[in-house]
């Protein structure tokens, strides 16, 4: 049987909260035998984040957050103010192919697990350290939080509506964004071992990798010397271009109305003609006022009315599938429940259904990409906190007594 691309590496986990966690899960739906590194004495803020189980906080295990970000992993759970626990690490280091701490600047190098020191018994390692800002320049020890990246990212500069302030993008972008860039950064680091033999530092800035699908906006600035205006769900080069509203979701959902909605793009004068004949008014394709890119930029507000007036009147998905049978590209804009119950991603196999030992059987998004050569799955749902230290020290070669020794004096926790 085939196994998965990262089969037989081992990542050691020093990572918490988002960017991190999601790097390493990208690694872990490869194949990669990913160890989280814990502690009972301050667990991840994400082991208390929602949504929970029947909406209450109840245990460290019970996350849906946590446990969507960190499927396929194990957990060592390690109080690193007992001697014993850095010894765990060090023998855990020295078996590992990767090495990754999203943490400040320099606090892994302060925690006594710096590259210098972990290339002198591993010298073939490849560690990489996602931090807010990088390793260099005046910002290196800012606290960094990805909500806060997204407008220094110049994304919220970029996002809103014309004559409104700034907007943020809705999420904490900057996180899983730089988790992909991490994890894309150790792939060619370990292509360039297996060439070479050569282990290699990855000093990695989430900032930058923010800015680094951002270039529209800077591009603007570098080459014209202005900043593009916020213009809603308009775009300067395709019209129409936005979000159309359609008829509510018949079903209440929490006893609330929830509004449904359309993305229509058209980007070119063929496909605006295409879009007036399945809404029934093909005489607009000619009419001057809308006939040409220019003319619909011109008259964008009566544009964006009249395909309002017939989307507004019309499901969701009725309206994806005319447009779509022409040829125009148009898509819902998906609320969670229409997300869960979407025959195409249920075709696909993409959601993960896996027993967790606390919360059960739920429902968590899986791998987006499918491999023929060397398929790719998660194999265990998100570890609780400590789930896995036993089975990790077994490994590493200790004992029953000394496991027993070390829990005793709360190297453990």
């Amino acid at each position: 049987m085939a196994k998965p691309p990262l089969s037989g590496i081992k990542v050691c986990d020093f990572t918490w909260v988002w960017a991190g966690p999601y790097c390493t899960l990208q690694l872990a739906h490869l194949g990669a035998d990913v160890v989280r590194i814990e502690t009972k004495t301050r667990p991840c803020v994400t082991r208390m984040l929602p949504p929970w189980p029947n909406g209450v906080f109840d245990g460290l295990n019970k996350s849906g957050y946590f446990n969507q970000y960190n499927q396929g992993k194990k957990s060592l759970s390690l109080n690193f103010k007992h001697p014993e626990a850095n010894e765990v690490a060090w023998r855990l280091i020295k078996q590992s192919d990767v090495v990754i701490n999203n943490f400040a600047a320099g606090v892994i190098d302060k925690m006594g697990f710096g590259y210098e020191a972990i290339k002198k018994v591993r010298p073939d390692i490849v560690m990489i350290s996602l931090s807010g800002y990088g390793d260099t320049g005046p910002y290196r020890e800012y606290v960094a939080y990805g909500p806060a990246q997204v407008p220094l990212s110049g994304l919220s500069s970029l996002t809103g509506y014309k004559g409104f302030p700034p907007m943020h993008a809705g999420f904490s972008y900057a996180d899983p964004n730089a988790g992909v860039h991490g994890a894309f950064a150790i792939l060619t680091a370990l292509y360039h071992r297996h060439k070479t033999g050569e282990g290699q530092y990855i000093d990695m800035s989430q900032w930058e990798c923010a800015m680094d699908v951002l270039a529209e906006g800077i591009l603007e600035y570098t080459m014209n010397g202005r900043e593009p205006e916020r213009n809603g769900n308009r775009d300067p080069l395709m019209a129409p271009h936005g979000n159309f509203k359609c008829l509510d979701l018949p079903e209440k959902v929490m006893d609330m109305t929830i509004d449904q909605w359309v993305s229509i793009v058209c980007a070119t004068d063929d496909e605006w003609a295409r879009l007036a004949r399945a809404i029934g008014r093909p005489e607009l394709a000619a009419d001057p006022r809308y006939a040409t890119l220019a003319a619909r930029k011109r008259n964008e507000d009566a544009l964006e009315a009249l395909i309002t007036e017939w989307t507004s009147k019309r499901r969701v998905a009725y309206v994806v599938e005319t447009l779509q049978a022409a040829g125009v590209a148009a898509g819902a804009c998906a609320d969670n429940k229409y997300l869960c119950e979407d025959p195409h991603l249920a075709e696909r196999n993409y959601w993960v259904e896996l027993e967790h030992p606390e919360v059960g059987v739920r429902r968590h998004c899986g791998i987006p990409w499918r491999m023929s050569a060397t398929p790719c799955e998660v194999k265990a749902p998100a570890p609780c906190l400590g789930q896995q230290t036993d089975e990790v020290l077994a490994a590493l070669g200790y004992g029953e007594n000394e496991i027993a020794a070390m829990r005793k004096k709360g190297a453990l926790d």
